[in-house]
């Protein structure tokens, strides 16, 4: 079974719903970047290119969905890194480092539907926190459970949102 498959398997039928979990931290090979929005997908297509060439040729198995930790707010920039879960030892090299996404407790969310529909997502997940008594942590990221392609039915997406909480 793919990880793809495992995750969406892993889900709550109700997974559109915010909820709040305890993660445990997860490993990741990165490329970092500060990037004009309006080059934002030209970054993640690049990033992810090199990120699948790097580690195909060390032989690091990928452990779970593509994901984007975010530094910083978008804007008409953004400070970021794009990277994938990794499961064994990753020589940097070609810009990729070795990062990792936090644990702890989160509020998630998933989002269902075309990639620009991503803001107004992340506004519900933040108003609902803030509804819960809850205070934003820090960290904030996006697993993309869905893969992109020429093929791909943009309202099928599905991309899980992270906020560490407390």
């Amino acid at each position: 079974m793919s990880w793809a498959a495992r995750m969406l398997a892993l889900m709550e039928p109700d997974s559109n719903e915010p909820q709040v979990l305890e993660v445990t931290p997860v490993t990741t090979a990165v490329i970092s970047g500060v990037v004009e929005m309006t080059r934002i997908g030209e970054f993640f297509d690049a990033s992810f290119t090199t990120l699948g060439e790097v580690l195909g040729a060390q032989g690091v198995v990928m452990a779970g969905p593509p994901v984007a930790l975010y530094h910083s707010p978008p804007g008409e920039v953004v400070d970021l890194e794009v990277g994938i879960p990794i499961d064994g030892t990753l020589e940097p090299q070609r810009g990729v480092e070795v990062s990792g996404l936090p644990g702890g407790r989160v509020a998630r969310l998933i989002h269902e539907g075309p990639y620009d529909g991503l803001g107004s997502a992340w506004e519900r997940l933040g108003a609902w926190v803030g509804e819960q008594g809850l205070t934003p942590a820090g960290a904030a990221w996006e697993a993309y459970l869905t893969e992109p392609g020429p093929d791909a039915d943009p309202s099928e997406m599905r991309t899980e949102l992270n906020l560490s909480v407390s």
